[in-house]
């Protein structure tokens, strides 16, 4: 898990020392400030069900605009080759660069209770549901993350990583047969999120979850370790 860690620390700082994760993070909380204060206008009550609904849409975008640059520009700059010259095994290097978009992902959500604290002093909120509303937002940017890693690996070009990773979490259920609706319904990273922004923690949720990311995971690690055959 060593390896791991420096893995991630080294993809940490090329976030923080470049102006990626701050525009990034501006943008994030600038878009979801506007569109959730509107709502809330709106609605006119003290209630979290906006920012739960908006969230999930931003990290859309979000999470694949970090993640499309983990293994992509490695292999673009051919890096890629000097990263597994080192006593490494391919696994951590995957598990490293995935840490690093998730812990990203996590501070974009972190930034986001200042919305939070601002609901609760207009009303009264219920705070199992806020919170199983911010597990089930930490899971989804898992998911994403995990992804976005894979979608990475598939390729050198950045845009075409963030193209895969919008398609892949995006749902596809309304240009789908509705034979195969709910099957596919049941795939949907966004039907589990709606049970726990609700406050409704089902195992099956929380397995759904961290079986897409693990997979995911194997996936970016195949395909990495793939190139050994080529």
């Amino acid at each position: 898990m060593r390896n791991t860690w420096l893995f991630c620390q080294k993809e940490l700082r090329s976030y923080f020392n470049s102006p990626v994760a701050y525009i990034v993070l501006s943008i994030f909380i600038f878009i979801t400030g506007f569109f959730f204060t509107s709502s809330l206008f709106l609605m006119g009550q003290a209630s979290m069900r906006p920012l739960f609904s908006l969230l999930p849409v931003v990290l859309l975008f979000f999470v694949p605009a970090i993640t499309m640059r983990l293994l992509a520009e490695e292999k673009r700059s051919g890096s890629i080759e000097l990263l597994v010259t080192l006593p490494t095994r391919d696994w951590e290097i995957v598990l490293g660069k995935f840490l690093a978009a998730w812990i990203l992902s996590l501070v974009g959500l972190l930034l986001t209770l200042f919305f939070t604290f601002t609901v609760t002093t207009l009303g009264d909120v219920d705070g199992g549901e806020t919170w199983a509303g911010y597990l089930g937002l930490a899971l989804l940017g898992a998911s994403f993350a995990a992804i976005g890693t894979w979608s990475s690996s598939l390729t050198r070009n950045q845009i075409v990583a963030f193209i895969i990773s919008l398609t892949l979490i995006d749902d596809l259920l309304p240009v789908l047969p509705m034979s195969l609706a709910p099957v596919l319904q049941f795939l949907s990273v966004s039907y589990h999120f709606e049970n726990i922004s609700r406050g409704v923690l089902d195992t099956r949720d929380l397995i759904f979850y961290v079986s897409l990311t693990f997979f995911m995971l194997y996936l970016a690690h195949n395909t990495l370790e793939s190139r050994k055959w080529k």
